[in-house]
Formats: C-alpha cells, sequence, structure tokens
C-alpha cells in the first residue's frame, strides 16, 4: 500500500472529472462523474429499494462498452430527471456514442437517494437544468465534499450525510477511488466507541483531529420505507472488462458494509458504480493454475473496499449541520 493519491479523491483517476450542484436552500443537489473518452462500467445494486437509470445496459452481457458519464443525485425519483440534463451537455459537445447524421448519443447511467422534505418544498426543484450545472462545474481538481452536489440533503445514520471521497495508489502503480454519497438508515458510528466503525482504514492522516473525537449518537429516527441509500462510484486508472467492472463494483459494497452498519437493508437503495478508464494495463498473474491478471483484480476490489469505506468517513467529518440535521462535528463529546 503507497498511500493516497494527489488529491485523495475520485479525479485522481486519469479520464475523470467531477462537479456539484449545491441548492442549500432547497437542501438537495446533484454530482456528476464525467468520462469524456468514455470508460468501462459496472455496477452493482444491492439495496431493497433502489432509484436507478441505465443499469442494464451495463450488464456484461449486453452491447455496450463504454459510458460518458454517471449522475448522482438527490431528489429521489424525481433527480432522476438530472440525467437528462446531462446527456444533452455531453451531447452538444459532441460527447457520446456515434451516430448518423453527426450525432452521438450519450450513455449515462444514474442513481437517487431521498432527501424530500428536508429543504422548504418537500419535492425540491430538481430536473436537467441542475444536471448541466453540475457538468459546467465538472474539474480535475480535488473533489469538494461534506454537504455538496448529491449529498447536499443527506442523512446518515440520524446525523448529517453528505459526499465524501478519497483515493489509493497501488504498489503496482496503479490508482483507485470512490466517490460515495451517504444517506444511510444504518451508522457510520460505532455506539461503543463513539468513532466511525471503520476509522482504522486511515491513510496519511486524512481524517485529522475528528478522527480522534469520540462522539454521543442521537436516536436514530425510525425506519421508513424507500427514505434511505448510500450511492456512489469507485474508479480505476486500469483497463477492465465489463464483467471485471462488475465484480469490482461487488467487492466495493464490502466496504460500504463495514463501514454503515447495517447496510443494504429493505429500507436503503444501495448502489455502486465502477468506472476504468483504461489507462494502464492490468499486470499478469504468474503461475500455471492462476487466472490471468486475478490478483491484480482482486487487489483493485480490495482497494476499492478500503477507499468506500474511507470515503464515507470523509463524507460525516466534512459534513456542516443543515436543516435541522446535525453534523458529527457538532455532536455532544464523549
Amino acid at each position: 500500500m503507497s498511500g493516497s493519491g494527489k488529491t485523495n479523491s475520485l479525479t485522481d483517476i486519469s479520464g475523470i472529472v467531477v462537479g456539484h450542484y449545491t441548492d442549500f436552500d432547497r437542501v438537495s443537489g446533484v454530482t456528476v462523474v464525467v468520462c469524456p473518452n468514455g470508460a468501462t462500467a459496472g455496477v452493482d445494486v444491492r439495496g431493497a429499494a433502489p432509484g436507478t437509470r441505465e443499469t442494464d445496459l451495463l450488464l456484461p452481457e449486453n452491447l455496450a462498452e463504454r459510458v460518458h458519464a454517471v449522475v448522482l443525485s438527490g431528489g429521489s425519483v424525481y433527480g432522476l430527471s438530472a440525467a437528462d440534463g446531462v446527456v444533452r451537455w455531453l451531447a452538444r459537445r459532441g460527447i457520446g456514442f456515434p451516430l448518423e447524421a453527426g450525432q452521438v448519443a450519450p450513455l449515462v447511467p444514474a442513481a437517487t437517494l431521498f432527501d424530500l422534505g428536508r429543504g422548504p418544498e418537500y419535492v425540491p426543484p430538481i430536473g436537467p437544468e441542475w444536471g448541466a450545472m453540475a457538468c459546467d462545474a465538472a474539474s480535475d481538481g480535488p473533489v469538494a465534499c461534506g454537504c455538496v452536489g448529491a449529498g447536499t440533503g443527506a442523512l446518515a445514520g440520524g446525523i448529517k450525510g453528505g459526499i465524501g471521497s478519497a483515493s489509493e495508489v497501488l504498489e503496482s502503480g496503479l490508482v483507485v477511488a470512490a466517490l460515495v454519497a451517504v444517506n444511510s438508515l444504518g451508522s457510520v458510528i460505532d455506539p461503543a466507541t463513539g468513532l466511525p466503525w471503520e476509522i482504522r482504514l486511515e491513510l496519511d492522516d486524512e481524517f485529522g483531529e475528528l478522527g480522534r473525537i469520540a462522539v454521543r449518537l442521537p436516536k436514530a429516527p425510525p425506519p421508513r420505507a424507500a427514505e434511505n441509500t448510500t450511492i456512489g462510484v469507485v474508479a480505476t486508472d486500469a483497463t477492465l472488462t465489463k464483467a471485471q467492472a462488475l465484480k469490482v463494483a461487488q467487492m466495493a459494497h464490502d466496504g460500504l458494509a463495514r463501514a454503515i452498519r447495517p447496510a443494504h437493508t429493505m429500507f436503503d437503495g444501495d448502489t455502486l458504480f465502477c468506472l476504468a478508464t483504461g489507462i494502464k494495463e492490468l499486470p499478469d498473474t504468474p503461475g500455471f493454475f492462476a487466472a490471468p491478471k486475478a490478483l491484480a483484480l482482486t487487489d483493485i476490489g480490495r482497494a476499492a473496499a478500503d477507499c468506500t469505506s474511507r470515503a464515507i468517513i470523509r463524507a460525516l467529518f466534512e459534513a456542516t449541520s443543515l436543516a435541522k440535521m446535525t453534523c458529527f462535528r457538532d455532536l455532544d463529546r464523549r
């Protein structure tokens, strides 16, 4: 393990830019991950109440090999419309699957989380414009975390959730990263210690002083159907097939389940995408009986799980109190 990447965020993956649109007044927003040159993609949906778009496109047996963006949104079922704005934004720039007459079809899977009723209007005015504005803000700089984008109205285990990101540079030189919007029924904090369940995974003092503070958790609200969901993207600069990207997304869910307890519940729509930009080849695995590239893929999956856990912790640590939702840093100390 070599440590985190330059920005400790998803944009440490070459070929990826990230943008947020945040509306603090409406307590909701959109986050977009754009791959201008396309990326091989997979997805794994494990929550029982998902809100998604174009996930069947990513099944290994289906035609399309690459996507051009992934949208994470607030707004529940209304938030999926933000992807329409992303499609049109990409199309205006000629980014997409080539069609006749010089046209393109941008391939944009999406997932949404439930933040309805947390702002002054029960349903925020989320739509294609919010998706386009998130694209306008996209850059390859450090990814803003906390109460931004899809994490603006997020609530995690009764305290303020948000967006978090983390990266890791492997000994092979490959880079793996995660970006997660945390809006979970389960808690990121161990009630017995007042610290995050996976605090041990910290790299390069990324959690700072907050990582050494134990807090008293407020009483969590009772579960209500389909009002939660943790959604995110893990990515690597390696070359992967769609089947390999699916495997990495599956392994990344291990990090989600370690960092949030319980996870994948009947009330969550937990969904993780995997993007592979194909900048570097996977190293081969030595040995007659070893599957080609199996060890390298396993290491990427392990790192994706760890980055997911670390991103989840960063989401809570960097969140601020908003709309009667109290953040970690404002909780009573033990």
